[in-house]
C-alpha cells in the first residue's frame, strides 16, 4: 500500500516530491501469496488501468472453492478468487514506481523517534506494527484485541487445483488449513487451530522445524508428499485492530496499520489498496488541503471498511469455533461454512452458486432460513 500510495500520488501530481521508506531489502517479504475475491483488481482499474493491466497478466484465477470435511470434498462453484505471489506484487509495483522515478530507500527503518516535521503528509502503510501509529497511538484511538485460535502461514512446492478449506481431526484437536495456489508450482498453506488443540499439540514449545515436520504428518493427505516451506512461520493469534480517528496532525493511516479484517474472508490487500486510492482522491478534490482532505478520506472510507469488517468478524467467530461446527454432516457443515459471514442468503446462494445449491438440494438440505 505504501509503494501503490506513492505512484498514485505521483500520477496524480508529477510535481510532488515522494520519499518512500522500507525497512526490508527490495527483494525480501514475509508470507506467501495474495488473495483477491470474484472481483480481482476491479477496484484498481477504474482508477489506474495500467497497473491493473500489469498485476492481473501474473495472477492466477479460479472460479470455485472447495471444503474438505470428514474426508469429503465439496466444491462450491462460482466462489471465484485470483493469487499472486506477494514478492511478485512488490515487484510489479516497484517497476511501476521505477517508470516513475520513485526511488524507495530500502533496510531503512521508521520508528517512533525519527523526526517526520520536514514532511507536508506523512502516510503510514507499515502494517499492523505500525511505528507511525504507535508514535501517536492515543491521537488515532486506536483498540486491538486478539482471537484465541493460533494459526502459521507456510508454503508448499505445489499446486492445488482451487481454494481450498480443508478440515480434519487429529490426536490433539481439530486443525484445518487454508491453501491455494499463487503461482506455477507454488501455494500458501495457512494451518489454524483452537487454542485447546494449540496447548495439546505442544507446538508452543517446539523449534520452527519440529512443528513444520509434524505439521507435515497431520497434513500428508492433502500435501501428497509435498513438504511444507517456511517464512517467518511462527504461531500467531489473529490481532483485530482499529482506529477511532484515521488521521493525526499531518499522519494518515492506510491498510493494517488502520485497521484489520480476518484473512479468511481475503480483503487485506485490497482494502489497503482502496484506502490508498480514496486518500489521493480526498487530496486531488480539496485541492491538497490537509485539513479538508483527510476528514473526507475518512467520512468516505470508514462505512465500507466498517461493513467488511463486519463480515470479517463473523467469519473470524465461525472459525474460533470450527470444531464444534465439524460435528455436522459434510454438506451441512459445507453450508455453515459459506453462509459464516452472513452475507449470503438462499437467493444469492441460488445465484452465484447454482451447482452448490442444486446439490443441497439433492441432499434434501433446505437452506432457506
Amino acid at each position: 500500500a505504501g509503494l501503490y500510495a506513492a505512484i498514485a500520488l505521483k500520477r496524480a501530481r508529477s510535481d510532488l516530491e515522494i520519499r518512500v521508506v522500507e525497512q526490508n531489502p527490495a527483494d525480501v517479504t514475509f508470507g506467501f501469496g495474495v488473495v483477491f475475491s470474484r472481483q480481482a483488481l476491479t477496484f484498481l482499474r477504474k482508477d489506474d488501468p495500467q497497473t491493473a493491466d500489469l498485476i492481473e497478466s501474473h495472477m492466477k484465477h479460479w472460479s470455485d472453492i472447495a471444503v474438505i470435511q470428514a474426508g469429503q470434498r465439496i466444491t462450491i462453484d462460482g466462489i471465484g478468487f485470483s493469487g499472486i505471489g506477494r514478492l511478485e506484487l512488490l515487484e510489479l509495483l516497484q517497476y511501476r514506481a521505477h517508470a516513475l522515478r520513485i526511488e524507495p530507500e530500502y533496510e531503512t527503518l521508521i520508528d517512533a523517534s525519527s523526526d517526520l516535521s520536514g514532511f507536508d503528509l506523512v502516510i503510514g502503510a507499515d502494517g499492523f506494527n505500525s511505528s507511525v501509529r504507535r508514535a501517536e497511538s492515543l491521537s488515532f484511538g486506536e483498540e486491538i484485541t486478539l482471537l484465541q485460535n493460533r494459526f502459521a502461514w507456510f508454503g508448499a512446492e505445489r499446486e492445488f487445483e482451487n481454494l481450498t478449506q480443508a478440515f480434519i481431526g487429529t490426536p490433539y484437536g481439530p486443525m484445518n488449513t487454508h491453501h491455494y495456489a499463487y503461482a506455477p508450482g507454488r501455494a500458501t498453506f495457512i494451518i489454524e487451530m483452537g487454542s485447546d488443540t494449540f496447548e495439546a499439540s505442544g507446538f508452543g514449545q517446539m523449534r520452527e522445524e519440529q512443528y513444520r515436520a509434524e505439521c507435515e504428518m497431520l497434513f500428508a493427505s492433502t500435501l501428497d508428499g509435498t513438504r511444507l516451506i517456511a517464512n517467518n512461520s511462527i504461531w500467531r493469534q489473529f490481532p483485530t485492530l482499529s482506529c477511532r480517528h484515521w488521521f493525526s496532525g499531518r499522519r494518515v493511516l492506510v491498510g493494517d496499520a488502520l485497521h484489520t479484517v480476518h484473512f479468511s474472508i481475503g480483503s487485506g490487500t485490497r482494502l489497503a489498496l482502496e484506502d490508498v486510492i480514496a486518500l489521493v482522491a480526498a487530496l486531488r478534490e480539496h485541492d491538497w488541503s490537509l485539513a479538508t482532505a483527510l476528514p473526507a478520506y475518512q467520512a468516505v472510507r470508514q462505512p465500507i471498511h466498517e461493513k467488511i469488517a463486519r463480515a470479517g468478524d463473523r467469519s473470524a467467530l465461525w472459525y474460533e469455533s470450527f470444531g464444534e461446527h465439524m460435528r455436522l454432516e459434510p454438506w451441512q457443515f459445507a453450508l455453515s461454512y459459506i453462509r459464516r459471514a452472513g452475507r449470503i442468503d438462499a437467493q444469492r446462494l441460488r445465484k452465484i452458486a447454482p451447482g452448490f445449491a442444486a446439490d443441497l438440494e439433492a441432499q434434501n438440505i433446505g437452506f432457506d432460513s
